[in-house]
């Protein structure tokens, strides 16, 4: 299941793992003019972590979702 909420100045996406167990935390992804965060909650240390990516990062993630094994450098449109 996924949640989409538009806040003043991100857009909040949540995944929330609904399948078989053993479940994981949900995921929340923040998008920000200039960054993306990541958020879950982690049992363990009972906070919530957060992973901050930059649009380039993002752009790279996206971009090597679609590529084989191996080394690239993502060239600036």
């Amino acid at each position: 299941m996924v949640t989409i909420e538009h806040d003043f100045d991100a857009t909040v996406i949540t995944l929330v793992d609904d399948g078989p167990a053993p479940l994981q935390e949900d995921v929340a992804i923040n998008l920000f003019e200039d960054c993306i965060t990541v958020e879950q909650y982690d049992e363990r240390r009972d906070e919530v972590v957060k992973v901050t990516f930059s649009l380039a990062q993002i752009r790279d993630l996206r971009a090597a979702l679609d590529l084989p094994e191996g080394i690239y450098k993502v060239r600036s449109l």
